[in-house]
């Protein structure tokens, strides 16, 4: 059994947290192998660093390219504090918890051991890994669409609190009711491939108790959740 063979029910339930199928597997193996982890089980073995460089290109043209049509008042000075704001190590780590990247990166022992899984270096470098494996497994508009999922609608030159995930502070407050459920819907969606615009609500108990719109589903999903938030009394 190869070691790609090994590691692909890992690879599998990856993809489904991410919502991103690859054709090709092995980028994603590459995108999640460590340099540690490389160097332990060697045999051809490619590590993460080259993926991680062209990632961080990828996702700062995505940035760039987001910000510069959907913030038009906003001149290049404030564009530049909050695309740093988005694509630096804190923000990509914070990004990274959403969907357990710690979880499957492939690590040395040594490594495992001492908390790589838990560093933010090794996190969002392995972030930028996988934003590359799947610009080129599906190029870039699938790149777009895993990036801006991520990306917060609300931002200002001040963008911190916007990185927060009120999808995961919903579903905590939510949790202290057992028998209560959270779920969102798809209400609509309009514009062309490149600039869509989803408009989601989210429902406890099938009652609506927060809408959201956004430019992909997800953070569609992350302003209903804030609004929901907001009208439980949770944030301001």
């Amino acid at each position: 059994m190869s070691l790609l063979q090994e590691y692909e029910p890992r690879l599998t339930e990856f993809e489904s947290l991410i919502g991103y199928t690859f054709k090709n597997k092995k980028l994603l193996f590459e995108a999640l192998s460590h340099s540690s982890f490389v160097n332990e089980v060697r045999k051809g073995t490619v590590c993460n660093e080259r993926l991680e460089f062209l990632g961080d290109s990828v996702l700062s043209i995505v940035v760039s390219d987001h910000l510069f049509r959907h913030f038009h008042h906003l001149p290049e000075g404030d564009l530049t504090k909050i695309r740093a704001s988005l694509v630096n190590e804190k923000a990509l780590f914070a990004f990274s918890k959403r969907i357990e990247l710690g979880r499957f990166i492939l690590l040395g022992r040594g490594e495992d051991n001492t908390g790589g899984r838990e560093r933010p270096s090794i996190i969002s470098d392995a972030f930028e890994a996988v934003i590359a494996a799947i610009y080129l497994d599906g190029g870039i508009e699938a790149a777009r669409e895993y990036i801006l999922g991520f990306i917060p609608t609300d931002l200002t030159k001040d963008s911190s609190k916007s990185l927060q995930d009120y999808k995961t502070m919903l579903q905590e407050v939510i949790q202290q009711n057992p028998e209560e459920k959270v779920e969102y819907a798809l209400c609509s969606e309009s514009g062309p491939d490149h600039n869509k615009s989803y408009d989601m609500n989210v429902l406890l108990n099938g009652a609506v108790i927060g809408h959201g719109t956004g430019h992909t589903k997800k953070q569609a999903e992350q302003q209903a959740a804030k609004e929901a938030l907001e009208l439980m009394g949770v944030i301001k």
